[in-house]
């Protein structure tokens, strides 16, 4: 068969993005973003993002198929993320995907949203060239405000097993945490990094979470982050009671080098211990530049291959649902139904939610 067009709808936070792809070649990736709407209150407030979604799930659409200019009668399928996510925020891409597959006569499928992250980097590649295939298996690091997470990806279809997770924050959360303690605006990991260019990264030894001996026998591969943050309080709190300024370009990078290496540290012996030669990163954070450039120098060291989306593809977007459901198309996989609901704690394990 020839390679499917496929519709993607993405709306698990506050990004409300269609994508759409033949194949593996992108056509259309339009994103609307909520995140002006929640810097006051320093955080996603669900009811917010999930009427910003209502808001421009229609215009996305629009744009989305002007852009690739093709006909809605065309496509071959839809896809949607059915979970994880915020409920609300899930719920609205799915009644916008079930309304397009319905009308159209077109399958639907619902997909997890974490191994969307992965699937995306089928479509880095200059226009025209095909894509690279993932390696099997590939470790997948997932780093954003919501997920902290090593898989084993076997293959994208079906085959997805969780290999590490944090156990209380993701890496995002305690970005835009720590950012609050300093400050700074929100979302903090964009401002972080900034700010953390012009600091020193070993001017304060903050904790590397779950990195004692007895963390490693029980969470090798596991996060956290919660210590870390309170760390991060503690240090910024006893120097403002000492009457004392607080360095905030110091913080920022002492605080990121800790992130970026119990992340990059945990990523690479997972893959040394899991017989894994290639790896890819996705999510939110993995546009920081700092956890990008030691990652790719620890991985250079362990002999591991090395694959980073660009950062706009990092980010939640529709054109990673839509390459994903292609992928499911061509596995001939069958379709998920009208009857799916959304799934706020959708197991990596699960691909293809069933109604």
């Amino acid at each position: 068969m020839s390679e499917p067009l496929v519709l993607g709808i993405e709306s698990s936070c506050d990004e409300t993005s269609v994508g759409i792809v033949r194949g593996e070649q992108l056509l259309a990736n339009e994103v609307a973003s909520s995140m002006e709407l929640h810097a006051r209150f320093g955080g996603v407030v669900p009811e917010v993002a999930s009427r910003a979604h209502l808001e421009a799930i229609g215009p996305a659409l629009r744009r989305a198929v002007a852009a690739a200019d093709v006909d809605l009668s065309e496509l071959d399928a839809v896809a949607v993320t059915a979970g994880p996510g915020l409920m609300g925020s899930l719920v609205v891409g799915l009644a916008a995907a079930k309304t397009l597959a319905a009308v159209l006569g077109r399958p639907l499928y619902g997909l997890n949203h974490l191994v969307g992250h992965v699937a995306v980097d089928l479509l880095d590649h200059p226009a025209g060239e095909p894509a690279r295939p993932l390696a099997r298996p590939t470790l997948a690091l997932l780093v954003s405000g919501g997920h902290t997470q090593l898989l084993r990806v076997g293959n994208i279809t079906g085959d997805v097993v969780e290999v590490g997770t944090t156990i209380d924050d993701a890496a995002g959360e305690a970005y835009d945490k720590v950012a609050r303690l300093l400050g700074l605006p929100y979302p903090g990991g964009p401002v972080i990094d900034e700010a953390a260019r012009g600091g020193d990264p070993t001017a304060i030894r903050f904790p590397r979470g779950l990195t004692a001996p007895h963390d490693m026998a029980r969470h090798r591969f596991d996060y956290s982050f919660s210590g870390l943050k309170t760390a991060v309080a503690r240090w910024v709190e006893t120097r403002r009671l000492d009457g004392l300024d607080v360095p905030v370009a110091d913080v920022a990078a002492s605080f990121q080098e800790a992130v970026a290496d119990v992340i990059t540290a945990k990523a690479v012996d997972a893959a040394r211990h899991h017989g894994i030669t290639d790896m890819i990163i996705g999510g939110g954070v993995a546009a920081n530049s700092r956890l990008r450039t030691l990652l790719a120098e620890r991985t250079a060291t362990a002999g591991v291959v090395l694959r980073r989306p660009r950062p706009g593809l990092c980010t939640d977007n529709g054109a990673m649902i839509a390459v994903l459901g292609a992928q499911i198309v061509e596995a001939g996989l069958e379709p998920s139904g009208l009857g799916i609901g959304a799934d706020s704690g959708l197991p990596v394990g699960t691909v293809v939610v069933r109604d």
